[in-house]
């Protein structure tokens, strides 16, 4: 949630030399990573036609493809229930949890459990929930917030991760700074908990209507332990993360990795349909959440948020992110993804900054796997705040009323070009006043010392 708001919060990361040297860092390496796995296929733009229009035609006929879902996995003998908001959804954790007397389950990574707060709301319930992708599990030892949503503690290195593992799970005990060793101090603390905790929560990257089919995608194979190991899984799955057919992963699973991990495919794409017996676990719940998505569903600009399939090469390319880092954002979704989908699942006048959080150079659009017009939803959401008033204020709103009535007078335009004249030179920045933000990094353009219009009529 939005407190501080993206001006005060990008200040206070722009501080952080530290931060903004971990992050250049490791998104300049998936940067990489991912334009030299793209460049091998020469279809790749028809690729993201296909999958833009495979989201499309999901959200436009999501009613139908959310029934076809709940029918499906019914008749694989899953469960289906349905969430309006994020309360809702850790209500129905918690029962599942208490009626079968845990109070602890592991969880996959999950951006949809991440954004309704379910860690805090199941403690609320006496129920513990242990993270047990690598980067989640450093957010949660270290009590922090993720900062990018495919990797979200991007914003530590290695020393940091080191430090945190020698005051927590491998207390007592010096370690390497070497990412094997990091890496296998993790697995060494979570194998157990795979072995001896019977409650799963994972999120879902897809699920399919046609077959009833719930996957997740990951690099690390826990996610593999967490949906086959316990006798009783339960996802979390955003309603717009549907697909009509199963063929429809077949285009997916080709954009997704080479977008988020620039791998030509994941290391772990785990699939389940229902429950079978003697293979995984002995219960299945699906939860649809909404949280919004509906709200955002009926705008028609704002609606190819949905689309996204949360792979973060947006944010890997932001020259805003790059610089600010995930936190300032204030949200689970950052960077430009995050400045067009969190103000409109939270609504306008809880995160009313966000939509001008990135810029409007484009570099999103190009790099989007689904093609999410994020600049054109960017300035539509702008153009919201202010007409909502969730942005401007009474202040901005009388400055361009003044501005629209100079520019619709042609005598009040000429003589605001003469009076303009007064503040040729140093008067051009602006050393205080509210428009003194305007000119901290940039000179307002110096007008000429004769205007066009002056200068015809001066002609014989």
């Amino acid at each position: 949630m939005t407190n501080q708001g993206f001006p005060a919060a990008a200040r206070r990361d722009l501080a952080d030399s530290q931060l903004r040297r971990n992050i250049a860092n490791a998104t300049s390496t998936i940067r990489a990573k991912r334009a030299k796995v793209v460049a091998e296929l020469p279809d790749w733009q028809q690729l993201r036609d296909a999958g833009a229009a495979i989201k499309a035609r999901a959200l436009a006929t999501l009613p139908e493809q959310l029934e076809r879902l709940e029918r499906s996995v019914t008749d694989a003998g899953g469960n289906v229930h349905w969430a309006r908001d994020g309360a809702e959804a850790n209500a129905i954790v918690a029962e599942i949890a208490r009626d079968r007397g845990r109070r602890e389950l592991i969880k996959v990574k999950s951006l949809a459990t991440d954004e309704i707060g379910m860690n805090e709301a199941l403690e609320a319930h006496g129920i513990h929930a242990i993270e047990t992708d690598l980067a989640e599990l450093i957010v949660q030892l270290s009590d922090d917030r993720p900062s990018h949503i495919l990797v979200p503690a991007i914003h530590r290195n290695r020393a940091e991760i080191r430090a945190l593992f020698e005051r927590t799970i491998a207390e007592g005990r010096t370690l390497s700074e070497e990412p094997e060793a990091l890496a296998e101090e993790a697995r060494r603390y979570l194998r157990d908990r795979f072995l001896s905790v019977p409650l799963a929560v994972s999120g879902a990257n897809f699920g399919v209507a046609e077959t009833g089919t719930v996957c997740v995608v990951e690099s690390e194979g826990n996610g593999r332990f967490c949906i086959t190991l316990p006798e009783t899984l339960v996802t979390v799955m955003g309603i717009e993360k549907v697909l009509p057919e199963w063929r429809d992963l077949e285009v997916m699973l080709q954009l997704l990795p080479r977008s988020s991990t620039g791998e030509r495919m994941n290391p772990y794409t785990s699939p389940w349909t229902g429950v079978r017996e003697g293979d995984g676990p002995r219960e299945f719940h699906l939860i649809l959440l909404d949280a919004g998505r509906t709200d955002v569903l009926a705008d028609e600009v704002g609606r190819q948020a949905l689309r996204c399939i949360r792979c973060s090469a947006c944010l890997n390319v932001c020259p805003v992110y790059s610089r600010t880092g995930g936190h300032a954002y204030e949200s689970v979704y950052p960077g430009p993804i995050g400045a067009i989908l969190t103000p409109q699942l939270q609504g306008l006048d809880q995160a009313p900054t966000l939509p001008w959080a990135s810029s409007l150079c484009g570099a999103c659009y190009e790099v989007c796997p689904v093609k999410i017009d994020i600049p054109q939803v960017l300035v539509h959401l702008r153009g919201r705040a202010v007409r909502e008033g969730a942005a401007g204020g009474a202040g901005e709103r009388r400055l361009f009323g003044l501005l629209a009535r100079v520019f619709n007078s042609r005598r009040l335009y000429e003589g605001a070009q003469r009076a303009a004249r007064l503040g040729r030179g140093p008067l051009m920045r602006l050393p205080f006043g509210p428009l003194s933000g305007w000119t901290e990094m940039r000179d307002l353009p110096e007008p000429p010392a004769q205007s066009f219009r002056d200068w015809w009529r001066a002609r014989p």
